[in-house]
């Protein structure tokens, strides 16, 4: 029978269940404590009525919440493009091939060499309380680059992700159609066993509606559900899409008209917010505030690439969130947690309620809301995944 660890003296406890604490989304307790046994939550309340366990730990006066859910990121890839982002940053032109650049280095790196570099941004993300992730392949752009890219992935993580049609292959760059039919086929093929999720790049000089539809429902019909970049650089049908085909998410979501957010609206597709995106590329920032009034919901994520976001971090992005995307504190952890769960279409992490994952991070301060109060500072003080403290 495995051991049980309360963790008491919780100043502040994020459990995103409404039944519990404050009735806000958050399910913020107060005075509150946590009890795990074995890879799971048994119990979450108030420090004074914790049932008795073998371990204590004391949380002394901090906040925990659940661990962060990163519903979006590719770290499978080699090579960084550091000259690239200081030229865009420094306004000087620039004109090597952005994703064709990782492209290259990926299809030259070993497998060991695409699993260390993984690892290392695990490892990195753990270190700031991300505790679950997504990661796509998209990078290899060929039958046996994605797949290795997926084998790789699917070691470390349950939700994995096919993303062979991220831009058409450079050998087919004057015949997309052919790229198309390698993607919904033999690609298609290699890949489906090593994945759970399927998604595309919609968008003008990646792939329109059309071809996207081909590639998703393909997708479909060989047991993986759709997810989509949509709207990321210019208004689309990639939202629209997502929402037809009951895609799990919809991600960027920078360009909406008013139908796009109806739509999302009135839908199971969450829409995926990724911040460092746009502060990567000084880029239009996304109005949360205009998708949650309109009752879409909404997840937070790093979308940690080489090119346009290389962050891993969930707090920096909850801290852009509420300075330049109209979201609270709360809205924004909640996004990054429940949210980005609901993303996956996951109930057993993102929320510290019995039946969980005891995936639990520990803040070194009193409140959620210093995440975004004090930006920049390394607040994680401990991370649970599992019931097992890695930090």
């Amino acid at each position: 029978m495995s051991s049980s660890t309360v963790i008491t003296n919780i100043a502040a406890l994020v459990t995103n269940d409404p039944s519990l604490g404050d009735h806000s989304p958050l399910g913020l307790v107060r005075d509150a404590a946590v009890v795990i046994e074995g890879d799971r939550v048994v119990w979450t309340g108030e420090s004074s009525k914790a049932p008795a366990t073998d371990n204590r730990v004391d949380a002394e006066g901090r906040a925990v919440l659940p661990g962060f859910v990163d519903s979006h990121s590719h770290l499978l890839f080699a090579g960084d493009r550091t000259e690239e982002f200081n030229a865009r940053m420094s306004g000087r032109p620039y004109s090597a091939g952005g994703i064709r650049t990782t492209v290259a280095a990926t299809r030259a790196a070993s497998d060991a060499e695409l699993e260390a570099g993984l690892t290392r941004y695990l490892a990195e993300a753990l270190r700031q309380g991300t505790t679950t992730f997504e990661t796509k392949s998209g990078y290899g752009l060929t039958t046996a680059d994605e797949s290795r890219a997926l084998r790789v992935a699917a070691r470390h993580t349950d939700e994995v992700t096919f993303l062979g049609a991220h831009i058409v292959a450079p050998e087919l760059a004057d015949d997309p159609a052919a790229y198309v039919d390698l993607v919904t086929g033999e690609m298609l093929d290699a890949c489906a066993p090593h994945a759970r999720w399927i998604d595309v790049f919609c968008e003008q000089g990646a792939f329109d509606g059309d071809q996207a539809r081909a590639i998703l429902t393909a997708g479909r019909a060989r047991g993986l559900h759709p997810r989509i970049h949509a709207n990321q650089l210019s208004y689309g049908p990639g939202v629209q899409l997502a929402v037809e085909l009951d895609a799990a998410s919809a991600d960027h979501c920078t360009h909406l008209t008013d139908a796009d957010v109806d739509a999302l609206a009135n839908s199971r597709t969450v829409a995926t917010l990724l911040p460092g995106a746009e502060f990567s590329t000084r880029a239009q920032w996304p109005d949360a505030r205009r998708l949650i009034d309109a009752g879409a919901t909404v997840a937070l994520s790093t979308d940690c690439n080489p090119g346009s976001s290389f962050t891993s971090s969930v707090p920096f992005c909850v801290a852009l969130a509420v300075r330049d995307m109209g979201m609270t504190p709360d809205e924004a952890v909640w996004s990054a947690t429940a949210g980005g769960a609901a993303a996956l279409r996951r109930e057993d992490v993102g929320r510290l309620v019995p039946g969980a994952y005891a995936d639990l991070t520990l803040l070194d301060a009193p409140s959620h809301v210093h995440l975004a109060y004090r930006p920049g500072v390394p607040l994680v003080a401990g991370v649970w995944r599992r019931g097992v403290r890695k930090v």
